[in-house]
């Protein structure tokens, strides 16, 4: 049935080594149940509603693309949205969380329409690479900053805004352990780094911070109620919420699209260049996005550690299911993710920060017409706390600069209607 199901044979793999293939993804991405509940939280969500949400989201979303679109990648509320979530779009601007859920959930019916009318491929195109691995290093410095503030280490500062806080105090040092452990672990090759190096700060942050420990460590799911359907879409159609939506958007579908080409193509499944089943992909990931959005979690997007479970053997859409089972079973972890404290996700945001600033190394530094707009989104992103304005004056940035360098030949149809587009949205927000 599995065969039939999932092709194993014509993939040349068996289910027991697509079973050991999702375990190990699901060790090296199972960090998310304990970050995403105490970012949301911060929004002013329910801490249990959020971490049960985040599981069957998971679940869902790898079931999805574990069936439909039968490719070894998992999925998940990502890192970088939630972030943007909660810091810029509830806390920076203001809005309620539930306006903020309404927004993900429009984008994700944003990225099924587009998925469906084949629009796709010519916004994906029509983003010069430059701007791409701005955009993905710009968000991972953006959530070193909130890890940094998080733990403590930045902290606010009258005339210069911030400054280094007390680092040997008992939460930056904790930070910095579990940011340490986790390289460490990794560099070992130890199953389930992160996971791990959170476990164990957790577990000293008990010892020696009175940190409260949980009567058991399995209970039954909290209830999903406090952020079920809360969705305020009178509030999120608002023309002033419309580039939030865009920004919840963009970064999920290029996100979405660079993990597919990623993973696909360490699995040795691209054929012709082209990825088997993208259209199904695609539709798994906008689709997992919109029930997220209903459960009450941030954007849902395909996670790169899928690559962990595709280098031990993945090949197929099981692996993705036997992470969407893993998922749910760890609904009954709750008590577990209630004990784990700020300083030590803030540790894991640090090593996501550090896998997505890597593509900054990609960029052609000696072309300044490519490097100065690379630099404004990069730059920007993180010190206007806010992933939307970033993207916003890069666009602006590149398409002016091509423009006045005479470089004109190297902007296409796309990049000039997106740049006028967010012009617009400058002046409309902030003039």
């Amino acid at each position: 049935m599995l065969d039939k199901i999932f092709q194993l044979k014509a993939h040349d793999t068996t289910a027991r080594t697509e079973t050991i293939a999702g375990i190990t993804t699901f060790l090296t991405m199972a960090y998310i149940i304990f970050v995403n509940p105490n970012v949301l939280a911060k929004a002013g969500m329910d801490h249990g509603a959020v971490f049960v949400a985040t599981c069957l989201a998971a679940a869902i979303g790898c079931f999805i693309m574990g069936f439909l679109a039968n490719l070894p990648v998992a999925l998940a509320p990502g890192m970088g949205l939630n972030a943007f979530f909660t810091y810029t779009v509830v806390l920076q601007l203001g809005h309620s969380w539930q306006t903020a859920l309404a927004c993900v959930f429009l984008s994700g019916v944003l990225f099924i329409l587009i998925s469906l009318f084949r629009i796709r491929e010519w916004l994906i195109n029509a983003i010069p690479n430059a701007l791409k691995k701005a955009i993905a290093a710009g968000i991972g410095g953006f959530l070193a900053f909130i890890a940094l503030q998080s733990a403590g280490i930045i902290v606010d500062a009258d005339g210069v805004l911030v400054k280094m806080g007390s680092i040997i105090s008992f939460a930056p040092l904790m930070t910095a352990l579990c940011l340490l452990l986790i390289i460490a672990f990794i560099h070992y090759r130890v199953p389930g780094s992160v996971m791990l190096a959170i476990l164990i700060v957790s577990a000293l942050g008990v010892l020696f911070h009175n940190q409260p420990l949980p009567p058991s460590l399995i209970a039954t799911p909290p209830s999903l109620a406090p952020t079920f359907m809360q969705m305020d879409f009178r509030s999120a159609l608002d023309p002033a919420m419309y580039s939030i939506i865009f920004a919840f958007f963009f970064v999920d579908l290029f996100d979405t699209a660079g993990t597919l080409i990623g993973v696909t193509e360490r699995g040795g499944l691209v054929r012709d260049g082209k990825i088997p089943n993208l259209k199904k992909a695609l539709l798994a990931d906008s689709s997992a996005t919109v029930i997220g959005a209903v459960l009450g979690t941030s954007n849902t997007t395909s996670f790169i550690e899928s690559a962990s479970g595709v280098a031990v053997g993945g090949r197929t859409g099981l692996m993705a299911v036997v992470v969407g089972i893993l998922f749910l079973l760890a609904t009954f972890l709750s008590p577990l993710a209630q004990m784990v404290p700020g300083y030590a996700t803030a540790g894991a945001i640090l090593y996501v920060s550090v896998l997505m600033m890597y593509t900054v190394g990609e960029i052609d530094w000696h072309d300044l017409t490519e490097a100065a707009p690379v630099a404004i989104t990069f730059l920007t992103i993180p010190l206007t706390y806010s992933i939307a304005d970033g993207i916003t004056l890069g666009f602006i940035s590149y398409a002016i600069i091509k423009l006045v360098c005479g470089r004109y030949r190297e902007l296409n149809i796309g990049v000039l209607t997106l740049a006028a587009i967010l012009l617009f949205r400058l002046i409309w927000v902030h003039g």
